[in-house]
């Protein structure tokens, strides 16, 4: 793919847009979209380590018998990362990273029985009471079906147990989750026909998008035959 400069993204609007969280599903592209953005901005990029989680292969193989250990391994990665990036250079203009905090817990509570979820809750209101908080988070949403093709595509070894109804009761979640998250700016991407990573037309249409992303919610929604950026007027706050 071709290039997208630092003239079109000063020109956009998007030369410091602070700190910039991808979310979404399993297979969005929300890691890919991270490391295309960081690159753009020349920014640190923070990404979720799932491949360093000893227990995710034995949760996709029995999510029953390994949720609790997957679960808190993964809180405690995610909040030492958060952690290092309070205590780093907080002037530095712009910051990417893959994955917001909050989502440690809708994973949880999807996972985790009852029980187990309570013992995480005081785990978790201990460790992110000062996690940053983002200037714009960017959902990626896509049908499961799509979701599913993507990820047998990238061939990652313990994804090959992913279920359907699993990776349904996960995009369910999201949606729950972002309906009512309003504490940062939030962009809502349909990223369902669209190719962020390997189309410059695309992800020109998305900065321009995050650019007239202030306060509230927003939506960047293409049209399957034409791509186009969503007026003010589709704004919903």
């Amino acid at each position: 793919n071709g290039a997208v400069s630092r003239l079109e993204v000063r020109g956009a609007g998007m030369e410091n847009p602070g700190f910039i969280v991808v979310e979404g599903p399993i297979g969005v592209g929300k890691t890919s979209l991270a490391r295309r953005l960081a690159d753009t901005f020349g920014s640190e990029l923070l990404l979720e380590g799932a491949a360093e989680n000893p227990f995710l292969d034995r949760f996709y193989r029995n999510p029953r018998a390994a949720a609790m250990q997957t679960q808190l391994f993964f809180l405690l990665q995610r909040t030492q990362q958060m952690q290092e990036l309070r205590q780093a250079d907080m002037f530095e203009p712009v910051r990417v990273s893959d994955f917001l905090m909050d989502k440690d817990r809708l994973f949880a509570k999807l996972t985790l029985d009852q029980e187990e979820f309570k013992l995480y809750e005081q785990v978790y209101s201990h460790l992110t009471i000062d996690v940053p908080k983002p200037d714009l988070v960017i959902y990626l949403q896509a049908p499961v079906d799509v979701l599913l093709k993507r990820v047998g595509k990238r061939g990652i070894a313990y994804e090959r147990g992913l279920e359907a109804n699993y990776l349904k009761s996960l995009c369910d979640a999201y949606t729950r989750f972002f309906h009512y998250y309003d504490k940062s700016p939030l962009l809502i991407v349909n990223a369902a026909e669209i190719n962020l990573v390997d189309s410059d037309t695309d992800y020109r249409a998305l900065l321009e998008r995050m650019a007239l992303a202030g306060s509230g919610r927003h939506y960047f929604n293409p049209m399957p035959d034409a791509l186009r950026v969503s007026t003010p007027g589709e704004q919903h706050d």
